[in-house]
């Protein structure tokens, strides 16, 4: 790109987005112009991709132009689709449920798709599950169980002893809970890393090397009485600001410099994540995709992969470093 970068974004000023994309282009030297204007790099939303890359509008982007979605971005990033692609390898298991190759991410189910499955499958009565609805975050509709009963989300089809599969409910993933988190200061965390991948095929990401650990409020316990309390086992921090404990002076986070273990296996789960999805990706030349990987670690050190998110365009205002490129 010649001279200076044009850019523009279709985020509303009145977000947090906003001012940290103004902020980290002033500092480059880029000019922010308008719709009508020649530009080499557009912040999109979700929906103007969509809206971009469909047959219907056939719009073609520039040699000198990027914008920061691919157009199916969300085969990765939401819960079930990652996880349910025929041919991919997250999605072979072995007759007890567990992955074969990728054990890096829980015994996972799709209710109510696998809803039968998953009967069958849990033999111990004491194990714990978390389950998440497919279509959202921040942690909202999130809870954990520890008996079928407590499932309520479907209608009950007495008929056929099964749960209906109505198109108009949510469907949810169902995931073996870790229930021996490493902790710290008794309380639980998990992390939060960002990667940006700049291409699928070949596959290249760089990871910051920033990035942050969130924390519960509460002190961490196993018990199942106190399954229903979202501030011990919920890390988000849409969550636990809303409790008495939050503390807004540090956010219930810690740089993750103050954690700089398991880095060799975080990375395996980067790349063999990304190659589940990539046979699936639209590798447009025009396009990135920024991640943000949550990733709890047991106390045996081992990572788990518990979601990948689309941390855009709010990203925390990190200090620009060197980052690290995988091909």
């Amino acid at each position: 790109m010649a001279g200076k970068v044009k850019w523009i974004t279709d985020i509303k000023k009145s977000l947090l987005g906003f001012s940290l994309l103004i902020n980290n282009s002033e500092k480059r030297g880029w000019v922010q112009v308008t719709e009508n204007e020649d530009w080499n790099f557009y912040w999109k939303s979700k929906q103007t991709i969509r809206n971009v890359f469909t047959v219907k509008t056939g719009y073609r982007l520039l040699d000198d132009q990027i914008v920061n979605h691919f157009p199916n971005h969300y085969e990765l990033m939401q819960k079930d689709l990652m996880l349910e692609k025929k041919g991919s390898p997250l999605a072979e298991k072995d007759e007890s449920g567990k992955h074969l190759y990728l054990d890096f991410v829980p015994v996972t189910y799709m209710l109510p798709a696998d809803y039968n499955l998953f009967v069958e499958f849990r033999k111990s009565p004491s194990s714990t599950w978390i389950m998440k609805p497919c279509g959202k975050a921040q942690g909202k509709g999130i809870f954990l169980i520890n008996k079928l009963s407590q499932i309520k989300k479907w209608p009950w089809d007495s008929k056929t002893s099964s749960f209906m599969t109505q198109s108009t409910k949510e469907a949810y993933v169902i995931s073996l809970y870790i229930n021996n988190p490493l902790l710290i200061s008794g309380r639980k965390f998990d992390l939060r890393l960002y990667i940006l991948v700049s291409t699928y095929r070949p596959l290249r990401y760089y990871m910051h090397t920033l990035g942050f650990c969130c924390f519960c409020t509460v002190k961490y316990t196993p018990s199942t009485s106190e399954l229903d309390n979202v501030f011990v086992h919920l890390t988000n921090v849409a969550i636990q600001k809303q409790g008495e404990d939050y503390n807004y002076i540090h956010g219930g986070t810690w740089t993750v410099n103050n954690l700089r273990k398991l880095f060799n296996e975080i990375h395996w789960i980067f790349m063999q994540s990304l190659k589940a999805v990539a046979p699936m990706m639209n590798n447009d030349k025009h396009c990135f995709e920024c991640y943000g990987y949550d990733i709890i670690i047991n106390d045996k050190l081992k990572p788990w992969l518990i979601k990948v998110n689309a941390p855009h365009p709010s990203l925390p205002a990190l200090p620009t470093t060197k980052s690290l490129s995988i091909t």
